[in-house]
C-alpha cells in the first residue's frame, strides 16, 4: 500500500511518518510538480492537505482508491471527478478541533489586546510610548458576547473556555444544540448581538460570501470578526471597507479567499487585523491524531473494509 502525502512536511512530521508501519508514505512538497507526477503514478492513496485535488491529478493515478483529507473541509477536492472514477474520499472530523479552538481564542485575544500593533512597536523600542488612541481600543473577553457561526466540534470545545473567562456565548447553526437551546440565534440576530463573531462553518454554496457588505452592516458597531474556517465565507472587500471606516474594530484571520494570501491584499495593511497562514489546524498533536486515522483507512482500503468518515 503506497500513499503520497502532498504537503511540505516539517522535519518532525517526516520523522513521525518514517516510524509508521503498515503503509509506505512518499512525501512530496506541494510545489514539486515533477516529484508529485512521479510518486502519484503508482499510489493507492493520496493524503491531501491544502493544494486542490483536480481531475487531472486523479487521471495520473490509475491505482488511486482513496483521497484522504488531512482535516475536515473537502471543498478543495473535485468530488464529482472522484465519484466518476470510483475513488473514495474521506475526511477526519474532530482530529483538529482542539487546535482550531485554541487558534480562534488566540486570535480573539490578539485582536482585543492589539498584538499586531504592540509587538513591532516593542521590538523597535517604542512599546512604552504607545498611541493613546490604541490604548482606548484594547479590551477583554470578559463581559463580551461571542457569537459562533457554526457550532461544531471546535466551537463547542471553545465555548466553555470563553464562558470560564467571563464571556457570554451565542451561536447560529442548522439546528439548536441539546443543552444550549437558549443560546441559539438566527443569523441576523447573532450579527446584531455579538461583540465577537467567530466563524466555524464549512464552505458550501449556501455559505460562500455570506459575510457580505449587507451582513457586515448588520453587525454590532465595533465588533470583531475571527475566521478559522474558510476565507471564502467573507467578502474581503466589504471587510476591508468596514475596518477602514471603523464600523468593525478588528479581525483575526487564519484563512483568506485566495491562498497563499497575496502580499497586496489590503487586509495585510491594517493594524487592526491579526493574520496567520492557515495554520489553525496544524500542531504535532493534530498530525499524530490525523495519521492514526489515515493509516487505519489505508489498512481498511487494502482489506476491503468500510472506510472511516467517508464523504464519497
Amino acid at each position: 500500500m503506497k500513499a503520497v502525502l502532498h504537503y511540505r512536511a516539517s522535519p518532525g512530521f517526516r520523522a513521525a511518518l518514517s516510524a509508521i508501519r503498515g503503509a509506505r508514505i512518499a512525501v512530496v512538497d506541494e510545489s514539486d510538480e515533477t516529484g508529485f507526477a512521479r510518486e502519484i503514478a503508482d499510489a493507492d492513496v493520496l493524503l491531501h492537505v491544502l493544494k486542490p485535488v483536480t481531475e487531472s491529478m486523479m487521471e495520473a493515478a490509475p491505482r488511486l482508491g482513496l483521497v484522504q483529507k488531512i482535516g475536515v473541509g473537502v471543498n478543495t477536492i473535485d468530488l464529482e471527478a472522484a465519484r466518476r472514477r470510483r475513488i473514495a474520499v474521506c475526511n477526519m472530523p474532530g482530529t483538529n478541533s482542539q487546535a482550531v479552538a485554541e487558534m480562534a481564542l488566540t486570535l480573539m485575544l490578539a485582536v482585543l489586546r492589539r498584538v499586531a500593533v504592540f509587538d513591532p512597536q516593542t521590538r523597535a523600542g517604542n512599546g512604552w510610548r504607545p498611541d493613546p488612541d490604541v490604548l482606548d481600543r484594547v479590551g477583554e473577553i470578559a463581559g463580551r458576547t461571542v457569537g459562533f457561526f457554526g457550532f461544531g466540534a471546535s466551537a463547542s470545545r471553545l465555548a466553555p473556555a470563553l464562558e470560564a473567562l467571563g464571556a457570554r456565548v451565542i451561536y447560529t447553526a442548522r439546528t439548536p444544540r441539546a443543552g444550549r437551546e437558549a443560546a441559539f440565534r438566527t443569523f441576523e440576530a447573532l450579527l446584531a448581538e455579538a461583540d465577537i463573531v467567530s466563524l466555524h462553518a464549512p464552505l458550501t454554496e449556501a455559505t460562500r460570501g455570506i459575510f457580505d457588505a449587507a451582513a457586515i452592516a448588520r453587525m454590532k458597531p465595533g465588533a470583531i470578526v475571527v475566521n478559522t474556517a474558510r476565507g471564502e465565507l467573507i467578502d474581503e472587500a466589504a471587510l476591508v471597507a468596514a475596518l477602514r471606516a471603523g464600523r468593525l474594530s478588528g479581525a483575526g484571520l487564519d484563512v483568506f479567499a485566495r491562498e497563499p494570501v497575496e502580499p497586496a491584499n489590503e487586509l495585510l495593511t491594517l493594524p487592526s487585523v491579526v493574520v496567520m497562514p492557515h495554520l489553525a489546524w496544524l500542531t504535532p498533536e493534530t498530525l499524530a491524531r490525523s495519521m492514526d486515522v489515515a493509516v487505519e483507512n489505508c489498512r481498511r482500503l487494502g482489506a476491503g473494509e468500510p472506510l472511516l468518515h467517508r464523504v464519497v
